[in-house]
């Protein structure tokens, strides 16, 4: 009971978080830093509480097998994907570095294809702070230990209706904000530049500007 009550639950992508931010044109790395790691507009304050990972090792990434929806390409992309996302974060230089495990139990952020659809209902993590949220084309759920705005665990929930060829932009999206980088910026001059932009999902790499905040919110050791 301490944990439920010490416990906020952050969710990316959906209607009960503010996903995005509205901006025009680019923004300076402070603006931007601050936008997607507290939903801070230019020149205004936080509408989300920053929250970091605690970690003295890298972050252990499961991925959960596969539902019967998934078991053609779509499964061994997912996979080749979740590598291709954890190499681009590693490589960001920053104070965080993750590593995929195939224990679950060992696992810091677990990772689920889901058969349903966009809008469906999430079930079959047997994570009862997962189970029964409402599925977007890919969803990222924070458990956080509000008084210290401590990342304690995650999921990440992608449906069966997401395009193949948007996997690769998509977990690396999804695994970027499980970091604690839980906004998008809804702005023409990021589409096909950030991974932080609201619209598309074809940008595979971070940009120059999605390092430099990796970076900040967890600075080099």
């Amino acid at each position: 009971m301490r944990l439920l009550l010490a416990t906020l639950f952050l969710l990316a992508n959906s209607a009960a978080a503010q996903d995005h931010v509205t901006v025009e044109g680019l923004l300076n790395d402070e603006d931007f830093y601050r936008l997607v790691a507290c939903a801070a507009p230019p020149e205004g304050s936080c509408q989300k509480p920053l929250v970091h990972w605690h970690l003295e090792r890298p972050l252990r990434v499961w991925l959960a097998p596969f539902p019967r929806a998934f078991l053609g390409s779509k499964g061994p992309r997912a996979r080749a994907a979740l590598t291709l996302a954890i190499k681009e974060i590693n490589a960001a230089d920053a104070g965080v570095t993750l590593s995929k495990t195939k224990d679950r139990s060992a696992a810091d952020l677990q990772l689920f294809l889901i058969d349903a659809p966009r809008g469906g209902s999430i079930s079959g993590t047997g994570l009862h702070w997962v189970d029964g949220s409402t599925l977007g084309g890919a969803t990222t759920r924070l458990r956080i230990e509000a008084a210290k705005g401590r990342i304690i665990d995650g999921a990440i929930a992608i449906s069966k209706d997401l395009r193949i060829t948007s996997y690769e932009s998509v977990v690396l999206e999804e695994l970027t904000q499980a970091l604690g980088l839980m906004t998008d910026i809804d702005s023409p001059a990021y589409v096909g530049v950030s991974i932080f932009s609201q619209t598309g999902n074809d940008v595979k790499a971070l940009s120059i500007q999605d390092k430099r905040a990796l970076r900040r919110h967890y600075a080099s050791k």
